[in-house]
């Protein structure tokens, strides 16, 4: 007598994934299977005040925005996204700027050369960073009002999140 149980497995799990095809997922279903949830995280600004990432859900979108003071792209973005903070903050969405790795008076005497105008965040230990599986800097997460983490990219995506803002 042969076996069929692994025949059998096979086809119950292609029906499942037909039914699940016809009936598809709702909405809220979709979305939270497509993007995954971001992880929410503690970390004191320069004035050594606790933010966290949850105090923005529901409310707007969040760039997060991986840098360090000694890499010289990430310089570079700094720079500009000082000049399109004023944009950003219209279209609703807002900058946290987490420094990874460095100390505070490090990056406090850095700020001051560059009179950055949105909040800086300090991750010394990299915690942070970790958990959202940073490789290197300069590194731009885009996390929605649900706290879905909708976008990773290495120079700002300007296009990219004005279209999933309009969503």
């Amino acid at each position: 007598m042969k076996n069929y149980s692994s025949g059998i497995a096979l086809i119950l799990a292609v029906g499942v994934f037909l039914l699940m095809g016809c009936f598809g997922l709702d909405d809220a279903q979709a979305e939270n299977s497509t993007y995954p949830p971001a992880v929410d995280f503690k970390l004191p600004d320069i004035q050594q005040n606790s933010v966290t990432l949850r105090g923005y859900l529901g409310k707007q979108p969040v760039l997060l925005f991986f840098w360090t003071t000694w890499c010289p792209y990430c310089r570079k973005e700094l720079k500009m996204l000082n000049e399109k903070y004023a944009q950003l903050t219209s279209d609703g969405v807002e900058i946290l700027a987490i420094n990874v790795g460095e100390r505070l008076y490090k990056v406090e005497k850095f700020i001051k050369s560059y009179r950055l105008d949105y909040k800086v965040l300090l991750d010394q230990y990299a915690t942070v960073s970790d958990a959202f599986g940073i490789l290197g800097v300069p590194t731009y997460i885009l996390i929605d009002k649900k706290g879905n983490q909708r976008l990773t990219a290495y120079s700002f995506p300007e296009d990219k999140y004005r279209s999933i803002l309009g969503e």
